[in-house]
């Protein structure tokens, strides 16, 4: 893989200074998530995340929960809009199950873009298991949000300088 950069949390502006992420896939402060940690692949233009599932995840026996592949998705693709310089939220994706999503075991997921169009991001996702077999994939349409006016309405600050 070619040059690797971190892609935490969901603020693209390093001028604002990003609230606790409590985000359950990815967020660091979030005690009961799953502290996913994806990284940004500028040369493929993907966001990758090695991970295992904990039994916790479980739906079918030894396997993931099919709530929780789908969280999983829908986060490397969202991830990939960093790439666009935006933070985009989902507003629809679709889960193909192609196989069971064992527990424990080495697991990948890859997000990338399909297709941009004004404020719309059209991308897909895939779960591999460690012999590249995909196991789950999505496709899913994301909407570029302004965040400063999205804290806005929430009452929080997201500029402290």
């Amino acid at each position: 893989m070619a040059k690797q950069k971190p892609a935490p949390g969901h603020s693209t502006n390093s001028r604002v200074k990003t609230p606790l992420n409590h985000c359950f896939a990815c967020g660091k402060d979030n005690p009961a998530g799953m502290h996913l940690k994806f990284y940004i692949d500028e040369a493929s233009r993907q966001a990758v995340c090695k991970f295992t599932l904990a039994k916790r995840y479980q739906g079918p026996p030894g396997h993931a929960h099919g709530g929780i592949i789908a969280t999983i998705l829908d986060e490397a693709m969202g991830k990939i809009n960093k790439l666009s310089n935006v933070v985009a939220l989902t507003r629809n994706m679709n889960v193909d199950y192609l196989r069971p999503v064992p527990l424990e075991k080495p697991l990948t997921v890859t997000g990338r873009s399909q297709q941009v169009s004004g404020r719309q991001h059209i991308n897909v996702a895939e779960i591999t298991n460690d012999q590249g077999v995909v196991l789950a994939r999505s496709t899913g349409t994301f909407v570029a949000v302004d965040v400063a006016a999205m804290f806005a309405r929430l009452g929080r600050a997201t500029d402290t300088d």
